[in-house]
């Protein structure tokens, strides 16, 4: 029998099982020194990872998570000498002793071409197994890590997409759309017409892959329902007079397009940049808002009637049995449109976890204008919020300030027509419980020596 030789990558001539030879590569890569080696070693990993199967990536990932683990003896070292020595010297060395070498190594795999889109879609596999496989949330924490450094904001590009972009990134539109469905291609060129736009973050790893992606309507006044923005209607002549006539752009439909990215915020970034897009090539725009669902009402609502002695109980099975129908009893509307505001307006920090797409919206410093009764009368939009949406509006000269009230306090900068929904008995008990908030608020103001904008107006939710 012919001895085993050696590669050049230190690999025997017998060839192991796909599995094995990929996890072989990875304690290779992690040993090379050399970058010119290494990268080699990185693309001949990528290359056996994409052939494995499932089930052997699978098996690949739980040796990622639970090999390369901090030396221990090493990190003991550095953490007795940072309780004898708490200098900045001492943290240091801890801290280089923390950082688990998979970090490393994800780093160098990251460094063979396509790499950055394999972690990717590895962190998307990730999720379906990190209930029941705890063991993984380490390969899971290492990948969040690095995608925090490696898709900061510095490193996006927006662009907007209209019909001449590359049919490879329509197709994505098309793929990843997840608020409002685009059913095919002439629906799609409806979105792109001359009195909408659409804007994306790319980022240079991933040229023809959005990472998110918002819709905008050029109309006349705030949009209070989402059907007639999704009319597919060919005239461009009729939607180039719309849009020299508009006053406002509407953000309806914000999608993030990598699952494997989750965690990583885009959305922040992504409509403020867009605003300052808007209004310096549509200089006529004054007004600059949301179009948006509430997603968590009818199943909050739901749970509170049924588990309170509250009046209203007594029309919780009417409310479901409306919910599950193409309209919705108009008589209930008092009812549903005073619980949303209560539901919208409750106190972040104190309360429930606020409506994820409130939270998001608010956490970026935009203030709860309006809530639309039957705003979105499709089957998605009733089951979800009984057909309620919301706009949120962006105000440049405000952002700040509503951002630093709600992630401080949990303050929801409203306004007045939101405020008259709210029985007084509810506002009442917020206005007594805002105390504290209040006086952050106006020592907040009072420092703001550059601004125009009077304490008189801002509404405080509790």
């Amino acid at each position: 029998m012919t001895p085993n030789t050696q590669t050049s990558s230190g690999l025997s001539n017998s060839k192991p099982a796909p599995v094995d030879r990929v996890k072989q590569l990875a304690a290779i890569l992690l040993s090379e020194r050399g970058e010119a080696s290494g990268a080699q070693v990185a693309r001949e990993l990528h290359q056996v990872l994409r052939a494995l199967d499932a089930d052997d990536r699978h098996s690949f990932q739980r040796y990622l998570a639970t090999e390369f683990q901090p030396d221990k003896a090493a990190l003991r070292t550095a953490a007795e000498r940072y309780l004898a020595d708490t200098t900045a010297e001492a943290a240091a060395a801890l801290a280089q002793a923390a950082d688990p070498p998979r970090q490393e190594l994800l780093r160098l795999m990251n460094m063979a071409p396509g790499g950055t889109g394999t972690l990717i879609a590895m962190r998307r596999e990730l999720t379906a197994h990190l209930h029941d496989e705890p063991e993984l949330k380490l390969l899971d924490a290492d990948l969040r890590h690095l995608f925090a450094s490696w898709f900061n904001r510095g490193f996006l590009e927006l662009r907007r997409i209209d019909w001449q972009s590359p049919a490879a990134v329509l197709e994505e539109l098309i793929a990843y759309e997840a608020v409002h469905e685009i059913h095919g291609w002439h629906d799609l060129r409806r979105r792109l017409a001359p009195d909408r736009r659409c804007f994306a973050f790319f980022h240079p790893a991933l040229p023809d892959d959005p990472l998110i992606f918002v819709e905008v309507a050029l109309v006349e006044g705030l949009s209070e329902a989402v059907q007639p923005l999704l009319v597919q209607d060919s005239d461009d002549d009729a939607a180039r007079k719309r849009a020299a006539q508009a006053d406002t752009a509407i953000f309806y439909s914000i999608s993030n397009c990598q699952d494997g990215l989750r965690g990583i915020s885009f959305g922040n970034f992504l409509i403020k940049q867009v605003v300052e897009e808007l209004k310096n090539e549509l200089q006529h725009l004054t007004r600059f808002s949301t179009l948006s669902p509430v997603p968590g009402f009818r199943r909050w609502l739901t749970k509170r009637l049924a588990s309170t002695s509250d009046p209203a109980a007594a029309l919780l099975a009417r409310i479901e049995t409306g919910a599950n129908t193409p309209k919705i009893d108009d008589s209930l509307k008092p009812l549903i449109m005073r619980f949303c505001a209560a539901y919208l307006t409750r106190h972040a920090s104190t309360e429930e976890p606020t409506d994820p797409v409130a939270r998001f919206h608010l956490g970026n410093g935009a203030r709860l204008e309006r809530i639309n009764w039957l705003g979105n009368t499709a089957p998605r939009g009733i089951q979800e919020s009984f057909g309620i949406m919301v706009n949120y509006r962006y105000d440049i000269e405000t952002i700040e300030r509503n951002h630093e009230a709600f992630v401080n306090d949990g303050t929801v900068m409203r306004s007045a027509d939101v405020d008259a929904l709210l029985p007084p008995s509810i506002s009442r008990r917020r206005i007594q419980g805002s105390q504290k908030a209040k006086r952050q608020q106006e020592r907040l103001l009072s420092n703001r020596t550059n601004s125009n904008f009077p304490s008189s107006q801002l509404k405080l939710s509790q």
